[in-house]
């Protein structure tokens, strides 16, 4: 019987693998379409909007939303390294380290040449066989590096990425060795303590099929900064450590302090000796030089030798400004024939303290379990080390019922997992409260569970967008449903409150109030401004008249009481329930129970319009009715109850009047061009009451099922072969709506809710085919992998890399598990 850790750490039969030398078959860039019709009524927002760019510009801000320069990804990303909140690295598939997210919401994309693990092979008499550092890349184009050996055979490894973990397996043919290095983040469902430790573990097993013994070393080497022109800006220095004796196990390593964009933070990297492992470490060498002092080294012995010219003896070496850093540890144990060793290094980074464009400073969640004093990095390291075994058991028994379910698509295994990437890698923050905040009810989570953020996308810069939060929500839902409630407090604090500032508004040009009362703010803030504190960074519209972040606020407090049955958790969130309500309210201009759109892209299609009665608004405030009447009798308010029935049944009647066509919801009542257009999210509302076990008739059954019906014959099927998920708006003459950029985009995360709605509604089939298309699109045809966009085009291009809607795919695990519960 094979042994629980080796269940545990092995390959998973399930994820997304690829070889070195892949090359992705289609090549996508970021571009829209342009079409003269879509864009002359958006020339004036244009106008306003390069004004608004210059602006930033000359105060030395980013803008929120880059049209001017998008970025282009590069089809390179892996599974991510590092917990939750506390800054992330994007590591490649080709063992690039990349994607540097130290500052609070903004990227470094860089691929850092230094960072990398070195592999050397000596006889058993010390000659030197094989050394090269195990990447396929070419050397540094600036010369940097020079001596060390690149171009790892790129046919001789392969990559397997089951997040938050991977494997990348190196064959040394020639020595009959195999080499699989597994990266182990610390991200486990309902664990807030480990799942905030800033860092990662790599275990390299070694084995040794052939009939001679070796001399194995693997060596870790890192440098400061994100590979940016700042790195040569500060003072940084190198300190040794241990060997500091944990589980009876030696544990050494090297911290490397710095400056990250006026910020101080540490690298810490760290290994573990053990019974035939020998440590050793290196608390400086030159990465800009020809590194030919520390490779020689190796050559040498296997080891580094620290009281070399490079290698200082000193515990700590400095570099002054203008000079770059890098440290190294090594593992070197002799690997008997037919045997195995596994080799175990630990990297985590500590900025305790952050300050966002404001002038306030917040420290980050993990400091509440681990140092808090800016050198907690070998503490840490330590931790990682000793526990990365518990890890392992989690993470597999997390993902243990979805593997082993023969009824799940191999791909779904694959695609369901390694979308949560985002949960770390979106720019996330996890923030302690501020030492002077009360919260007063006892079921609020911040005070235990602090606050969380992340980014509308990494090119999207706002924490926790509320209109997008709406699809992606099922993530933290399921798997951390604390921060989910932290976000839903958050909203709640700021419904009843208003913001004055006079603010510019582009997409009309008008002057408005940033934040008006009773409105859902569309985000929690800008990074390079004061987040939570300063809401709505988002300028292109009068977001506090959108008609569905209310609603929004409703059905997720609704499906979040569903799943929790916390009723003091609906006590919280009444008054503003309430309030929400009444607003919205007020949108309903003719008095018939359903709410109107304003002839302006007034939700979170932020491009397309909506007028009169539209499909997408108009189904989310029958669900929200619907929710409310709910949520009242669970909370004894008869009268209330009551109420919310009959608006219920008022809207209902409305929206089936104005809307059913006989085969589908027309997108809006305005009887306009393109108001027959059959749009991908017309049950939007019905499918979050599906999620949260409502099996009330709220929408006929039979329209339904026709609409539903439609939407995969139609957005699905009869667009690009039914191999990109389902397009948003698609003429009933089968032709695609052309009307607005969004109306012709795929939007990678509502294709998922859309494929979850289908589960709910027993069409398996046409679930798992049209989220495929997604799945298949991203990771096998364009390597978007882990950078997952908002919007496909059908030529492969895209928009707005690394995208948080997508993690909506936990709504069709949710979606699975209630329509398959005994």
């Amino acid at each position: 019987m094979e042994k629980l850790s080796t269940l545990h750490s092995r390959k998973p039969d399930f994820g997304w693998t690829v070889k070195m030398n892949h090359v992705f078959p289609k090549k996508g860039k970021q571009k829209s379409p342009v079409r003269i019709r879509q864009i002359l009524p958006l020339i004036p927002l244009i106008l306003r909007y390069l004004v608004y760019y210059c602006w930033r510009w000359l105060r030395g801000k980013l803008t929120i939303m880059d049209f001017v320069k998008p970025l282009n990804a590069n089809p390179i990303c892996g599974v991510p390294i590092g917990g939750i909140g506390g800054g992330s690295i994007g590591r490649g598939w080709k063992g690039e380290f990349c994607n540097f997210q130290m500052r609070p919401g903004i990227y470094d994309y860089n691929i850092v040449d230094a960072d990398q693990f070195i592999l050397t092979i000596l006889d058993e008499s010390g000659s030197l066989l094989y050394q090269n550092v195990l990447s396929p890349n070419r050397p540094p184009k600036d010369g940097s590096l020079s001596k060390w050996k690149w171009n790892f055979p790129a046919d001789q490894a392969e990559y397997t990425a089951l997040y938050p973990r991977s494997w990348t397996t190196y064959y040394i043919k020639e020595y009959d060795l195999t080499l699989v290095c597994r990266q182990i983040s610390p991200v486990i469902p309902n664990n807030y303590k480990d799942s905030s430790l800033p860092g990662c573990v790599f275990v390299w097993s070694v084995e040794n099929k052939s009939d001679k013994n070796y001399k194995i070393s693997i060596t870790f080497t890192f440098k400061n900064g994100t590979g940016s022109k700042e790195d040569k800006n500060g003072e940084c220095s190198g300190s040794i450590f241990g060997p500091n004796e944990c589980d009876n196990k030696a544990i050494y390593g090297v911290e490397l302090n710095q400056t990250i964009h006026d910020s101080s933070s540490a690298y810490t990297i760290a290994c573990q000796q053990t019974n035939g492992v020998t440590a050793s470490r290196c608390p400086y060498f030159d990465p800009k030089g020809s590194g030919e002092e520390i490779w020689n080294q190796l050559a040498a012995t296997g080891k580094l030798e620290e009281h070399s010219a490079s290698c200082s003896s000193k515990r700590k070496t400095i570099s002054k400004s203008g000079k770059e850093h890098a440290i190294a540890v090594c593992l070197q144990a002799l690997v008997a024939a037919g045997n195995n060793q596994d080799m175990e290094f630990s990297l985590v980074w500590d900025m305790p303290v952050i300050k966002f464009g404001g002038h306030s400073t917040f420290d980050r969640y993990y400091t509440k379990h681990f140092p808090s004093t800016g050198n907690g990095g070998p503490k840490m390291c330590e931790y990682a080390l000793v526990h990365y075994r518990e890890w392992e058991k989690a993470i597999y028994n997390w993902q243990l019922p979805v593997l082993d379910d023969m009824r799940l698509p191999a791909w779904f295994k694959s695609a369901l997992f390694n979308e949560t990437y985002y949960i770390s890698d979106g720019g996330t923050v996890w923030l302690l409260p501020d030492k002077k905040e009360v919260f007063t009810s006892e079921s609020d989570p911040r005070s235990e569970f602090g606050r969380f953020g992340y980014l509308e996308g990494h090119e999207y810069r706002m924490y926790n967008t509320y209109d997008v939060h709406f699809y992606a929500s099922f993530a933290l839902a399921h798997l951390w449903p604390k921060l989910q409630a932290s976000i839903q407090y958050d909203y709640r604090d700021t419904i009843l409150l208003e913001d004055r500032t006079r603010t510019w508004f582009l997409y009309n040009g008008e002057i408005g109030m940033k934040k008006k009362k009773s409105a859902v703010p569309h985000d929690m803030g800008d990074p390079e401004v004061e987040p939570y504190r300063i809401v709505n960074a988002y300028n292109i519209h009068d977001v506090s008249e959108w008609r569905d972040l209310n609603l929004k606020f409703v059905l997720q407090c609704y499906r979040d009481y569903c799943q929790n049955k916390n009723v003091d958790y609906l006590k919280d969130m009444w008054t503003q329930l309430n309030a929400v309500v009444v607003k919205a309210k007020q949108w309903d201009t003719d008095g018939d129970g359903m709410i109107e759109n304003s002839n302006s892209p007034d939700q979170t299609y932020d491009c397309w319009t909506m007028n009169k009665t539209s499909a997408y608004c108009g189904g989310l405030w029958v669900a929200s009715l619907f929710a409310m009447h709910k949520m009242a009798e669970e909370l004894n308010a008869k009268d209330a109850s009551k109420s919310f029935k009959v608006d219920y049944e008022k809207a209902k009647i409305a929206y089936q009047a104005k809307l059913w066509n006989g085969l589908y919801y027309d997108f809006d009542s305005s009887k306009s061009s393109h108001s027959s257009t059959i749009m991908s999210d017309q049950l939007c509302g019905l499918w979050y009451l599906c999620a949260s076990g409502v099996t009330e008739e709220v929408f006929p059954e039979q329209s339904v099922e026709s609409a539903l019906q439609m939407i995969y014959k139609m957005n699905v099927q009869s667009f690009c072969k039914g191999e990109m998920g389902a397009v948003n708006g698609m003429k009933p003459n089968g032709s695609v709506d052309r009307y607005a950029i969004q109306s012709e985009e795929v939007w990678t995360g509502v294709t998922y809710g859309l494929s979850a709605l289908f589960i709910h509604k027993g069409m398996n089939t046409e679930a798992f085919s049209t989220a495929e298309g997604i799945y298949n699109t991203v990771y096998n045809q364009i390597g978007l992998g882990f950078q997952t966009p908002e919007a496909l085009y059908e030529n492969c291009n895209y928009r707005s890399i690394g995208y948080m809607r997508p993690l909506s795919i936990w709504s069709i695990y949710n979606a699975w598990v209630k329509t398959n519960e005994v």
